[in-house]
């Protein structure tokens, strides 16, 4: 269930991330709130998953998922840049995701 809650907060961070920029700088009161409520959804999961996981890889799993996410969609939703080097360095990231996971 630990890591469940972990995917999900990891989810929810690349929610916010995008949700910042959706609410300009917290000049649009609807994007605002929803970036807000996610922020704090998603700090409420990772702390409730750090319970059972060890401390440094619940946060490296939480960070990585919202890193490759946030790019990912920055890449289909806003346009950012995807060369193949952004795209080589998101697999490493995976890479050591994976890691952790697997010597944890």
């Amino acid at each position: 269930m630990a890591w469940i809650m972990l995917v999900v907060a990891g989810l929810l961070e690349v929610a916010w991330a995008l949700g910042l920029k959706a609410s300009q700088g917290f000049s649009r009161p609807l994007p605002s709130v929803l970036t807000v409520l996610a922020m704090l959804a998603s700090f409420y999961l990772l702390a409730q998953a750090m319970k059972v996981l060890p401390v440094g890889t619940a946060y490296a799993i939480w960070v990585g998922i919202g890193a490759v996410g946030t790019v990912l969609l920055g890449i289909l939703i806003y346009g950012d840049s995807a060369t193949p080097l952004r795209l080589a360095s998101l697999v490493l990231v995976l890479a050591g995701l994976v890691g952790l996971k697997l010597a944890g």
